[in-house]
């Protein structure tokens, strides 16, 4: 399995980008995809989970501001990202668990953990200007 993130940059707050991650590797469509962010000097943190092309969580913090989409014709996954405001600068990766595993369950208090996916892209950097 090969992901390949693209479209980070540098936007001034209040603007948008959007995040592809090229999929290869599976043979269908049923796996657990997701958008991973990592700011200087903190830990991972999930952004938002997806299974084939059915969204299956946000970060609470998140919703509304960004979306997770799924292209399964074009194997491909999506962040839309709007509002951005400069904490939202950081390491943004695409991360997938093995076929058929399911995404991580939705439990409050306990968001998806990198550990979970099995994996990862280079990473494409996103710096949000003041």
């Amino acid at each position: 399995v090969q992901l390949v993130e693209s479209g980070g940059g540098l936007v001034q707050a209040g603007g948008s980008l959007r995040l592809s991650c090229a999929v290869s590797g599976y043979r269908n469509n049923n796996y657990c995809m997701a958008w991973f962010r990592q700011a200087p000097g903190k830990e991972r943190e999930v952004v938002a989970t997806i299974f084939s092309d059915v969204v299956i969580s946000y970060a609470d913090s998140l919703k509304g501001r960004f979306t997770i989409s799924k292209d399964n014709a074009k194997n491909t996954l999506y962040l839309q990202m709007n509002s951005l405001k400069p904490e939202d600068t950081a390491m943004y990766y695409c991360a997938a668990r093995s076929q058929f595993f399911s995404c991580p369950s939705v439990v409050p208090g306990r968001p998806p953990r990198a550990d979970e996916f099995t994996y990862w892209g280079q990473g494409t950097q996103v710096t949000v200007s003041s």
